[in-house]
């Protein structure tokens, strides 16, 4: 026997690369460049391909599977446009730290270079909107740089990787080597905190008297046992506690001491509490645009506590007083044992220390920012999701969403109490992103309840993806709160662009009950409050893909909303309320 007869192709490499890592389900779009791993696919027994109907679908099917899941997203597709599809799904991925392997198929090493027919320089492309790539020219360093991948995708701060391997490098054979016999030396990101910080930080608990805890995906990416430790924390600390639109669910949102989202659309209570408290807790969130609102009006009397795994994030964009680099995990269960150790009876010592803090944020709360007008005719967009929340809240629901108003909706009106149920798409912001979402969490999540609560905008960006989830009996629910406007769009135009509602109004939507029927799928509307639980209840029974089109106010406005250029004790509660808005404020919308 030769040398050759224990070599694998390239192709044959990715697959046993793939199985070491467990992976059971890749998101896929095949074409020339991948043909050999599309060989490979056929005669797998163990992996399941999920064909989509756009890379751009793979890619947030793959994110949906992992933010759904914990476990690494796998997207393949082909060289050129197959790649150049990815960018938004991977750019997405990329600023929500979601773990992604994407594959790529690269025209033959002797063609690199030379304008071949679907060549694009991928790495060079992706560069950006990954935190690494690699393009394999060697079949030996195939196995080793998957391993790699890997271990770069999910350390650390957790994010997209890609590597792309032409297809002569798919036919060669060549050595397989374990991931046990790969040592990554260049990238060990630190998971646990220096002691010293972690008593620094109890320090400034103790003394504290308008605490808040701020807390943002990073709790969420560092598993179930983080948003777990944070609940402890919490709970023992008797603190309030806020979230970032990608932190809803570490800490339930149903408790008392949630104050509900912070930020642009964030809850009266908690942009007042974020304005006003002495000392800011923040774990694993990176004080982006949307939090902040005017950065030198920014919690101005808090001292700032930042707890990341991510240096880079760390005044970035706001100084702190004490910056603790660490797993979110480790972070918090260190803090835990410090306090209960030299601070046993920290809880109800601190309740009257803080009985004070806690009379104000009622006093904020009695504002009640989420309430809305009430309608007997007309399906207010709130009064949707409130509806949806109270008939599916017992089912341990999968809520995914596009991007716009029904998002924000969403996040202000469903409360979720674990960790794992909402994705959304929040950094990139990027529209049809909800329903490949949604096939990718359903996948991951057999026999539960996923819904795309959705726009009818957005969900017109990736409808084909309704292929995709007829043709593998998913039976995503999409929920569209259609209000014919680009909602989000509109409200800007009308508060910021003095009414000039420059194309944002669809003028040939499709009936989505016959766009439905057209996919096989079964679709439903609600036109009228008095029908709208009827129905609902009708689509959560059906085992199949589901569009249910939900006719809402039209000219229904999201609040409160902090005008862009203010600070966070400047809100906007509601229609009658204009005052605030600034030119220099439009700018930073």
């Amino acid at each position: 026997m030769g040398e050759n007869d224990y070599q694998l192709t390239g192709a044959e490499i990715v697959f046993k690369a793939l199985h070491e890592h467990d992976v059971e389900y890749i998101f896929g779009y095949p074409g020339g460049a991948v043909l050999p791993l599309y060989d490979q696919i056929s005669k797998e027994k163990k992996i399941k391909h999920i064909l989509v109907r756009h890379e751009q679908g793979a890619g947030h099917a793959a994110e949906g599977y992992a933010r759904s899941s914990g476990k690494t997203g796998i997207a393949l597709v082909t060289s050129g446009p197959g790649a150049t599809n990815m960018v938004t799904a991977l750019t997405d991925a990329l600023m929500d730290s979601i773990p992604l392997v994407c594959i790529t198929g690269q025209v033959p090493t002797h063609l690199i270079g030379t304008d071949a027919f679907q060549e694009c320089d991928t790495t060079g492309i992706t560069r950006p909107c990954t935190k690494h790539n690699w393009l394999v020219k060697d079949v030996n360093q195939l196995a080793e740089t998957i391993h790699k991948a890997f271990h770069v995708a999910n350390s650390g701060r957790p994010g997209p990787v890609l590597v792309d391997i032409p297809k002569d490098v798919q036919f060669q054979k060549g050595i397989y080597k374990s991931s046990k016999d790969v040592v990554v030396e260049t990238y060990k990101p630190k998971v646990k905190a220096e002691l010293s910080d972690i008593e620094k930080a109890i320090e400034l608990i103790i003394k504290s008297k308008k605490p808040i805890i701020y807390s943002g995906g990073g709790v969420i990416n560092a598993g179930v046992k983080a948003s777990d430790t944070l609940t402890e924390f919490t709970r023992i600390t008797n603190f309030p506690i806020t979230s970032t639109l990608q932190g809803l669910g570490a800490f339930p949102g149903s408790d008392p001491q949630f104050l509900g989202m912070l930020g642009m659309h964030g809850t009266y209570e908690a942009n007042n509490a974020m304005h006003e408290c002495d000392l800011m807790i923040n774990i694993g969130a990176r004080f982006d645009d949307r939090i902040t609102g005017r950065v030198d009006a920014f919690s101005p009397s808090s001292k700032k506590i930042h707890i990341d795994i991510d240096p880079s994030s760390i005044n970035k964009i706001v100084k702190v007083d004490l910056a603790i680099v660490g797993d979110c995990l480790s972070v918090l269960s260190d803090m835990l044992t410090t306090l209960k150790n030299k601070h046993s009876d920290f809880c109800n010592s601190n309740k009257e220390n803080i009985s004070g803090w806690w009379k104000q944020i009622n006093k904020w709360r009695d504002k009640k920012s989420l309430s809305y007008k009430k309608d007997d005719k007309l399906i207010m967009p709130q009064y949707a999701v409130e509806r949806l929340y109270e008939i599916t809240k017992n089912q341990d629901s999968y809520i995914t969403t596009e991007v716009g108003q029904h998002q924000m909706w969403a996040a202000q009106f469903y409360k979720f109490n674990k960790p794992n149920r909402w994705m959304t798409s929040g950094g990139l912001g990027t529209m049809g992103f909800g329903l490949p979402a949604a096939i990718g969490t359903q996948v991951a999540n057999p026999g539960k309840l996923v819904v795309d609560i959705a726009g009818e905008a957005s969900i017109l960006m990736n409808i084909q993806e309704m292929s995709t989830a007829v043709q593998y009996k998913l039976p995503v629910k999409i929920f569209i709160l259609n209000n014919q406007w680009m909602g989000m769009v509109r409200q800007w135009q009308e508060l910021l662009h003095g009414k000039n509602y420059s194309e944002s109004y669809t003028e040939a939507l499709p009936d989505f009950v016959k766009l439905a029927e057209a996919y096989g799928a079964v679709g439903i509307r609600a036109t009228n409050p008095k029908e709208l639980d009827d129905k609902i209840l009708e689509m959560v029974d059906i085992d199949r893909p589901v569009i249910f089109d939900c006719l809402v106010k039209k000219d229904e406005n999201c609040f409160p909303m902090i005008p862009s250029g203010k600070a966070h004790n400047e809100m906007i509660l509601g229609p009658e309320d204009k005052e605030g808005i600034t030119e220099e404020g439009k700018v930073l919308v």
